[in-house]
């Protein structure tokens, strides 16, 4: 029997304004693939390549990044590149703001962090081959 396969996951971030977050991504590369509605949107589609993200604006509903509830658990997304030295000079190119810069990490990973505006922290990397 053939396993039905996947091809990618989109977590949803609930953030406090889509526009912004939108603008703020596009500096990534993001494109924006869904909005609703256009004018004073409250949810959206980003991606770049096989990378997606889901954008919620809910009043009163504030974002809680990973690290807001410890600060061990980081990470609210691990994007996956096979080249993070080549997307770390893109990003910097764009004035990207990064959290932690290029590097191997203590748990064999290569890669760098991003957090956006609204607090999420999203690595980009891969595992260190040897």
């Amino acid at each position: 029997m053939i396993r039905p396969t996947t091809t990618a996951v989109s977590p949803c971030f609930i953030v406090n304004d889509v526009e912004e977050t939108i603008a703020f991504y596009g500096k990534l590369g993001f494109e924006t693939r869904f909005l609703a509605p256009e004018q004073g949107p409250f949810f959206a589609i980003i991606g770049r390549d096989g990378a997606q993200l889901f954008l919620k604006s809910e009043r009163d509903i504030a974002p809680v990044p990973n690290h807001t509830r410890h600060p061990h658990l980081r990470w609210d997304a691990f994007l996956y590149t096979a080249d993070p030295d080549a997307l770390a000079d893109e990003f910097t190119a764009n004035n990207a703001p990064f959290s932690k810069l290029l590097q191997d990490t203590h748990d064999g990973l290569r890669g760098f962090e991003i957090r956006d505006l609204n607090g999420y922290i999203l690595f980009f990397g891969r595992p260190i081959t040897g």
